[in-house]
C-alpha cells in the first residue's frame, strides 16, 4: 500500500513542477495567466474499515487552476497595443470560431484587419453613424487607408468687433482692391464640393453713426456679383441691431467642375465695442480630403480614425466578454481560451461599462507571474518528491527485510 500511497505522490509533485515550470517558462508571456495545481487526498470508504485504522490511499490532483488576476500594465509606442485594466477579454474570432484573449498586442495584416500575432481578428461593434454602436453585431475590425472624402463649406460664423469711432472712407466706390473703399477687412478659407480651397473675404464699410455695409468675396471676386452690400447697425449697447440681418447668403460657382456653392455668412456674434478692429473668433464647417494619420482608442474601447484634414471616424468599439466562472474556461495556447460549459456562455459588453475594465491604448498587460513565488513553490514541490521517493525507498527496504526472515 505505501508504494502506490508514495507513487501518487510523486505523480502530484511532478504535476506541481511541470505548472510551475509552465508558470516560469510564460513569465514574459504577454496577457498570460499563471495556474496552481490543487490537490485531494484519496480515500476509500469500505464497508468494513474502521475510521479510527483507515490512512488513506494517496493524493490525487483535483485541478490546475488558473489565476485571473491582473497583471502590471507597461506603456508601449504601438497605439494598437491594448491593455485591459479591470475584468473581462477581448474578442477574437479565426475562420468563425470565437476565442477570448487578454494578450492585446493587435497589429495589421496585409488587408488592414487588425490581428493578434497568430492571426486572429478582433472583434468590434459597428458604429451605427449617431454615434452609437450595434452591440449585438460582432464584425472584424479593418483599417482603410483610404482617403476621407471633403465636404464643402455651407455655414461661415465670424465672430468680430468693429470700431466703434469709425468714419466713412476717402472712396465712396467699393472696391476690394482698392483699401481708401472700406474700413476693415478679414478672411477665411473655405471649401469646394472636390476638397478645393478658396478665399472667403469680408469687407466693411462704415456709413457712421454705427451704420456699416458689409461685402463679400470669393477668390477676389465680388460675390453676389454687383451686389451693393449688404446694409447692418448696432444699437447703444453694441450689440446688433434686431432690424438687421443675422446671416448673409454668399453663392459661388467653382470653375473646376465642383458643384456650385452657396454658404450662410452668420454676423450674430459680431459687436461694435469700443475703437479697436478685432477677430474673436472665423470657423466654417467645410474640409479638404483627408489622409489617415493614425489610429486612437478611448478608455471605452471606442476606435477612431484620425485624418489630415481635422476629421474623424468611428471605426467600432472594441467587443468585451466575461464569464461567470472564467477559471472554466479552456486553455487553447497563444493566450487564448474558449468558452466551455464549466465557464458558462460568454456575457458580452463593452470596455468601461458594469463588470468591465476599461481598454488603455499604447500600453500591455504583462504575464500576472510572479518569479520569487514560483521559485519558492518548486523548492516546496522537490522536497515534496524527494520526500515521496524516500518513502518508496524505505518501503522497498522494509520489503527485502522481511524476505530476507525466511
Amino acid at each position: 500500500m505505501s508504494f502506490s500511497i508514495a507513487l501518487s505522490g510523486i505523480n502530484a509533485a511532478n504535476t506541481d513542477l511541470n505548472t510551475i515550470s509552465n508558470n516560469i517558462a510564460n513569465a514574459n508571456s504577454t496577457g498570460f495567466k499563471e495556474s496552481r495545481a490543487e490537490f485531494g487526498d484519496i480515500f476509500q470508504n469500505g464497508a468494513f474499515t474502521l475510521a479510527a485504522t483507515s490512512t488513506g490511499d494517496g493524493v490525487n490532483t483535483e485541478t490546475v487552476a488558473q489565476e485571473f488576476i491582473q497583471g502590471s500594465i507597461t506603456n508601449t509606442s504601438n497605439p494598437l497595443d491594448l491593455a485591459i485594466n479591470g475584468n473581462g477579454f477581448f474578442t477574437v474570432s479565426e475562420n468563425g470560431t470565437t476565442m477570448y484573449t487578454r494578450n492585446g498586442s493587435f497589429t495589421t495584416n496585409n488587408q488592414g484587419f487588425v490581428v493578434t500575432p497568430t492571426g486572429q481578428n478582433l472583434q468590434v461593434y459597428p458604429p451605427n453613424g449617431n454615434g452609437t454602436f450595434s452591440t449585438g453585431t460582432l464584425t472584424n475590425l479593418q483599417l482603410s487607408t483610404a482617403p476621407n472624402p471633403p465636404a464643402a463649406t455651407t455655414t461661415v460664423a465670424a465672430g468680430l468687433n468693429l470700431p466703434a469711432n469709425a468714419t466713412a472712407p476717402a472712396n465712396a466706390t467699393f472696391s476690394a482692391t482698392d483699401s481708401t473703399s472700406y474700413n476693415e477687412t478679414t478672411s477665411t478659407t473655405v471649401y469646394d464640393s472636390l476638397g478645393a480651397a478658396h478665399t472667403l473675404g469680408m469687407y466693411f464699410v462704415s456709413s457712421g453713426a454705427g451704420a456699416w455695409k458689409v461685402y463679400t468675396t470669393v477668390d477676389g471676386t465680388l460675390e453676389p456679383p454687383g451686389s451693393t452690400g449688404t446694409s447692418i447697425s448696432f444699437g447703444s449697447t453694441g450689440t446688433l441691431s434686431a432690424a438687421s440681418p443675422q446671416t448673409l447668403t454668399v453663392p459661388f460657382t467653382p470653375g473646376n467642375g465642383a458643384a456650385a456653392m452657396s454658404a450662410t455668412l452668420s454676423l450674430a456674434s459680431t459687436t461694435q465695442y469700443g475703437n479697436t478692429f478685432s477677430v474673436n473668433s472665423l470657423t466654417q464647417n467645410g474640409y479638404a480630403t483627408g489622409q489617415l494619420t493614425g489610429v486612437s482608442v478611448s478608455g471605452a474601447g471606442v476606435v477612431t480614425a484620425n485624418y489630415s484634414n481635422g476629421q474623424t471616424t468611428n471605426l467600432g468599439q472594441v467587443a468585451m466578454a466575461n464569464f461567470p466562472d472564467p477559471q472554466g474556461l479552456q486553455q487553447l495556447g497563444n493566450d487564448t481560451w474558449a468558452q466551455t460549459a464549466a465557464s458558462g456562455a460568454a456575457l458580452p459588453g463593452a470596455a468601461g461599462s458594469s463588470d468591465f475594465g476599461t481598454i488603455q491604448a499604447g500600453a500591455l498587460e504583462s504575464s500576472n507571474v510572479d518569479l520569487t513565488q514560483q521559485l519558492v513553490d518548486m523548492m516546496n514541490a522537490q522536497r515534496n518528491y524527494q520526500a515521496n521517493s524516500q518513502v518508496i525507498s524505505t518501503s522497498d527496504q522494509l520489503l527485502q527485510t522481511i524476505l530476507h526472515l525466511q
